[in-house]
């Protein structure tokens, strides 16, 4: 097994990809097939140590193909193997049908599906459906997919989870939801978007060890976020540093009876390592601020009480607990013709669907929701495609786009963008956004890069949730999040 690449490839790159390394460098379509069905079968025995026995299913195609010859190599290693054929071998061609031949000649058997077939072994193998599909599943495939989820049984998925969309992680009437995913060549952006996170479990990767110039050609859809963009983000500190040397951050918002999401990004903003922090609130909301005295304040009755504030700030935090009433409307006006860079959220962001316009110098933080009122269409259909979501967001309004989710994206330009593949469920929570919200602005106070702050903010903030989590998702809290920016911003 190797480390994984930096970026994660659509169906048709991984395909080019493959026949670079089959054409260019004479790797025989079989010997890779051959490798794969290795490491399919050494990540399952490393995942599961005590297997006995496997059920694998082959469906059409050089994804059955990896099956029969995981099946081969399970039963030279003394595994009790049961082979299902999805489709009839008869139709099978090329690589495939030699790995069912060679399945067959070293004794292997074929068997009748019936529905409690999965439960035969320990682990079950799906072969099934490989990057190719395109349509929805039906039939007898449909029916092994539903007894698949259904067994109880860990799941391995060869290359992609059958029935998951390749470059979208859409599932296609029914997809198999697997605790491991072994992919080959490229990472199948599919498997880290839309529904993918679900379906694809634990991933895997195996370069199949094809030569470095294999990577040559074909770019990458998405970059995954690591640790390194922090560290581009936020150099270490001179020793002659001083708290204005790393930016001003103003939080707008704080509508009255909603200091809360405030607090929350301005708390962040200064965790993530602002120098200063200003909060622009209305004046109910204030007392929010008591129990944080490292944080500055400024009453906002109306646009005209921001002009100091808006004066000193190096960047905008402007959404949070803002509301949509009248004086909402006044401060994001305000705000925005301030000309300042802004990191744009909540509220400020379905403002901004009531009056779309561009700009260059935000990042705009939308949730699948609010992202569906940037564009005039359903929630569903942000899910339905995420990264042509992103694309279409940034095209649309311009500047650094960040659309949240499982597999958050940070689109910069019309092509090409990045993903985020830590964080966890527990994040799912009340007050969540704030806090990325302050952590990007804190970010890009010290930086001055939009775009870099955005992904390294994103970082961040995921991985602050995964610390936060090590006592449990399920009752997490966005304050507990904070307390574990520092010490992402700060890695050693």
């Amino acid at each position: 097994m190797h480390p994984l690449p930096a970026g994660l490839y659509s169906a048709a790159a991984v395909r080019e990809l493959d026949r670079r390394a089959i054409e260019r460098f004479d790797l025989p379509g079989y010997e890779l097939m051959t490798r794969a069905g290795h490491a399919t079968l050494n990540a399952l025995r490393q995942r599961w140590p005590e297997t006995r026995s496997i059920v694998v299913l082959c469906g059409p195609g050089n994804n059955g193909g990896d099956g029969y010859v995981v099946a081969r190599i399970a039963r030279a290693q003394g595994l009790r193997v049961h082979v299902v054929a999805i489709t009839d071998p008869s139709s099978l061609a090329g690589d495939a049908l030699r790995a069912h031949d060679e399945f067959v000649a070293a004794g292997g058997q074929l068997e009748r599906w019936h529905a409690e077939f999965v439960r035969t072994g320990d682990v079950i193998v799906d072969a099934i459906f490989g990057t190719g599909l395109t349509r929805d599943v039906t039939g007898l495939a449909a029916d092994c997919i539903h007894a698949i989820n259904a067994a109880s049984r860990p799941v391995v998925a060869v290359d992609i989870p059958s029935g998951l969309q390749a470059d979208s992680g859409h599932v296609l009437g029914c997809a198999v939801r697997a605790d491991l995913t072994v992919t080959f060549i490229g990472r199948k952006v599919g498997c880290y978007l839309g529904a993918g996170p679900d379906h694809a479990g634990q991933i895997v990767f195996d370069d199949l060890d094809v030569p470095l110039g294999t990577y040559e050609g074909p770019q990458p859809t998405l970059g995954l976020l690591d640790e390194s963009v922090v560290q581009a983000a936020l150099p270490a500190r001179g020793r002659t540093a001083h708290k204005g040397r790393h930016g001003h951050v103003l939080v707008i918002g704080g509508a009255a009876g909603m200091g809360g999401a405030v607090h929350l990004a301005a708390t962040a903003a200064l965790r993530a390592g602002a120098g200063l922090v200003t909060v622009a609130a209305h004046p109910q909301s204030l007392g929010a601020l008591v129990a944080r005295p490292e944080l500055m304040s400024l009453a906002v009755d109306g646009a005209s009480a921001m002009e100091r504030g808006l004066g000193r700030a190096t960047i905008l935090a402007l959404g949070p607990g803002l509301g949509q009433s009248p004086w909402a409307k006044e401060i994001f006006d305000a705000a925005l013709a301030a000309q300042k860079p802004v990191v744009v959220d909540a509220d400020a962001l379905n403002l901004l669907a009531l009056n779309p316009r561009k700009c260059e110098r935000w990042v705009l933080t939308p949730h699948p929701g609010e992202a569906a009122r940037l564009l005039g269409v359903t929630a569903d259909d942000i899910q339905r495609d995420r990264l042509a979501a992103a694309a279409a967001l940034q095209q649309r309004y311009g500047g650094v786009v960040v659309l949240k989710g499982a597999g958050t994206i940070v689109q910069a330009q019309a092509h090409g963008g990045w993903l985020c593949d830590r964080g966890n469920p527990g994040m799912a929570v009340a007050g969540m956004g704030d806090v990325l919200t302050g952590v990007i602005a804190g970010i890009a106070a010290q930086c001055g890069d939009l775009a870099l702050a955005a992904r390294a903010g994103v970082f961040v903030h995921a991985c602050a949730g995964d610390r936060a989590a090590m006592t449990g998702e399920r009752g997490m809290l966005a304050t507990e999040v904070i307390e574990q920016v520092r010490a992402c911003v700060n890695p050693r």
